[in-house]
C-alpha cells in the first residue's frame, strides 16, 4: 500500500505556492488535494466542467443512488434560509442501472476520482447497488448514505443508532471491493457510539456530516416552505455543528478518516474543518451560489498555506490547540 510522505515542520525557509504538497490520504488512497464536490450538488460533474475541469478535484462525490429510480418528494423542494438553505429532494435518482450508463462513463473518461454514494430503503438494498458497483474501474470509494429513513425499522434513520448503522456497513463490506465510508447525520443526541459502530464494522472512515432537520413557515401563507414539511438545513448556519462533529470524532477515534462536509465555502472554512481533524473536505451547498467555489479553494489553498511556511495541507489535520 502506498503511502504520503510523513509532514516535516516548515523550515524557516519561504514557501511558494508551487511547493506546497495538497495530498491527502483517506484509507489506501491518495487524492491530490483534500477537495471534494459533495454528494447531490454537482449533479453527474458534467454540468460543472462547463466551468472547471473536475478532474482537477480531489474526488466527486456523486449524488446517492438507489437500486431503482425515485422520484423525488413534491415541490417546492428547496427555501432559501438565514446563511443556508432547506432542501427535501427525496433522494430523487434515475437508478443505479441509468447511472451506469449515462454519467458513469463521462467520469470514468475525464479521469474523475468516484465516490459513489449509495443509498436505500432497506439493507439489502445497499447490498444490491453496492454489488452493482463492485470492481468497476474509477470508483475509489463507496459513500454510504445512512442518513436515510430506514423501511425495516418503521421508517427511522439507520445512522440514528449504532446497531443499524452497523448493520448497513457490514452488509455492504461483504461485496465491496473499495473503502466505505459511512455517512453520518447529527440528528442524535451522541455521534461518537455510531461513528465507532460504523468503524467496527468494517467502515473505513466517516462522512459528516449530513444535513440538519429543520423546518421553515410562510408566515402570510402559514404554510411550510417545503411541501414535504420539513427538510435538510445545509450551508454555512451548520458549519459550527459540523466543526464539532469532526472534532469529537477525531478526539476518540485520530486514525479513522473523516470526510467533513456542511458550510464550507472558503480557503478558511476547509482549513478549520482539517485542524478539526478531517482529512478531506467536501464542499456543496457554496456551489449552488458559485459554481467556482470549490475550485477557488484548490487555486487558494496553497497559497494560504505557503504564506503561513507550511509545505504539506496533512499537517493541519487535526491540529486545533485545546
Amino acid at each position: 500500500m502506498s503511502t504520503v510522505p510523513s509532514s516535516r515542520k516548515a523550515r524557516s525557509a519561504p514557501v511558494t505556492p508551487a511547493e506546497v504538497d495538497l495530498r491527502v490520504q483517506l484509507d489506501d488512497m491518495i487524492l491530490r488535494n483534500p477537495i471534494l464536490a459533495a454528494s447531490g450538488t454537482f449533479a453527474s460533474g458534467q454540468e460543472i466542467n462547463r466551468f472547471f475541469d473536475v478532474n482537477r478535484l480531489g474526488a466527486v462525490v456523486i449524488k446517492s443512488i438507489t437500486m431503482e429510480p425515485r422520484p423525488g418528494l413534491p415541490t417546492p423542494r428547496m427555501a432559501e434560509t438565514a446563511s443556508g438553505m432547506l432542501n427535501a429532494i427525496g433522494l430523487q435518482n434515475a437508478g443505479v442501472e441509468r447511472w451506469l450508463s449515462l454519467d458513469y462513463p463521462w467520469l470514468v473518461h475525464h479521469g474523475v476520482p468516484i465516490i459513489a454514494s449509495i443509498a436505500g430503503r432497506t439493507v439489502h438494498e445497499y447490498r444490491q447497488v453496492a454489488e452493482k458497483l463492485r470492481g468497476l474501474e474509477g470508483i475509489v470509494a463507496i459513500e454510504a448514505n445512512i442518513s436515510s429513513p430506514n423501511a425495516d425499522a418503521g421508517g427511522g434513520l439507520f445512522a440514528a443508532h449504532p446497531a443499524t448503522a452497523a448493520e448497513v456497513v457490514s452488509t455492504i463490506m461483504r461485496v465491496a471491493t473499495v473503502p466505505v465510508f459511512a455517512k453520518l447525520t447529527p440528528d442524535v443526541t451522541d455521534i461518537v457510539p455510531i461513528a465507532h459502530a460504523a468503524a467496527e464494522a468494517g467502515a473505513s472512515g466517516v462522512s459528516l456530516i449530513n444535513t440538519v432537520l429543520g423546518m421553515a413557515i410562510d408566515v402570510e401563507t402559514r404554510q411550510p416552505k417545503l411541501a414535504a414539511g420539513m427538510g435538510g438545513l445545509s450551508g454555512p448556519a451548520i458549519k459550527p455543528i459540523a466543526i464539532r462533529a469532526v472534532h469529537q470524532i477525531h478526539s476518540v477515534m485520530p486514525d479513522l478518516p473523516i470526510i467533513g462536509m456542511g458550510g464550507a465555502a472558503t480557503v478558511e472554512d476547509v482549513v478549520e474543518f482539517m485542524l478539526a481533524g478531517a482529512s478531506a473536505v467536501a464542499i456543496g451547498t457554496a456551489t449552488f451560489a458559485n459554481p467556482m467555489a470549490s475550485m477557488e479553494i484548490v487555486e487558494g489553498l496553497p497559497n494560504w498555506l505557503a504564506e503561513r511556511g507550511i509545505r504539506h495541507a496533512r499537517s493541519l489535520i487535526g491540529g486545533v490547540r485545546i
